[in-house]
């Protein structure tokens, strides 16, 4: 029998090996999942791991520095603005001190960050609702953040999995870390294969394969294939 910690490590590891898209991740999920418009400042990057949950708030980063000393590498931070005001939580340097020193599989910004061009140019994996030259304060604040707002985003996102790509981020709560989900995966997986194979080889039409699924006929689906495999075309088998 799998443990929790197990399982969480082998959704993980299945994702990343297969390369798993958030289109897919997110079907397993009926469709849910994903940050609100969150998207990537760098295209072309995957990636997946177990997200490390930080804050900034009252315009002020002082917080989100103090946080950051304890990255965890490997992880995915996932830095959250309230009350900033469009300010940008943090840009090259704290980038850089995550990514490269303290190895941190990527950034998710939801809030905006500065340093654009500098970020673009070292093509870091950073996902983010936006960007602007206006930074946040280095100031600590006079007043403690909500600690109900504290309990309720460390329950909800601490040791639950990202999943980022060009599509977006999506999260994959702790909930789901089970069995079922594994098998999910590999569901997903063979109904893309089937599709493509469907609208590829035998050129049926995406109505015929995704909303009839005329493949569930499997006699249908496996006297297609001969025909489409058949050399010099229809009625030439071996």
């Amino acid at each position: 029998m799998l443990t929790e910690k197990t399982i969480t490590k082998s959704i993980i590891e299945k994702i990343k090996r297969n390369r798993i898209s958030t289109t897919e991740v997110a079907d397993c999920m009926n469709k849910t999942g994903s940050l609100p418009e969150v998207y990537p400042l760098n295209y072309g990057h995957f990636r997946v791991g177990l997200v490390q949950w930080v804050y900034s708030y009252n315009e002020s980063n002082w917080e989100l520095h103090e946080q950051v000393k304890d990255a965890k590498e490997g992880h995915i931070l996932l830095a959250e603005a309230f009350d900033c005001n469009g300010r940008a939580l943090f840009g090259s340097l704290v980038s850089k001190y995550l990514l490269l020193y303290r190895q941190m599989a990527a950034i998710v910004v939801i809030g905006t960050l500065r340093d654009i061009p500098h970020l673009r140019k070292e093509n870091w994996p950073i996902w983010t609702t936006g960007v602007t030259p206006i930074g946040c304060f280095n100031r600590k604040n006079e007043t403690p953040f909500d600690q109900a707002i504290i309990k309720e985003r460390n329950s909800k996102y601490n040791g639950a999995i990202a999943v980022c790509d060009d599509s977006g981020v999506i999260i994959i709560p702790k909930e789901l870390h089970n069995q079922v989900f594994l098998e999910k995966l590999d569901r997903i997986e063979e109904q893309e294969d089937l599709w493509f194979d469907c609208i590829d080889r035998l050129k049926w039409d995406t109505y015929d394969t995704v909303c009839i699924k005329r493949y569930e006929d499997l006699n249908e689906y496996i006297n297609a294939v001969k025909e489409k495999a058949a050399p010099f075309g229809k009625g030439k088998g071996v």
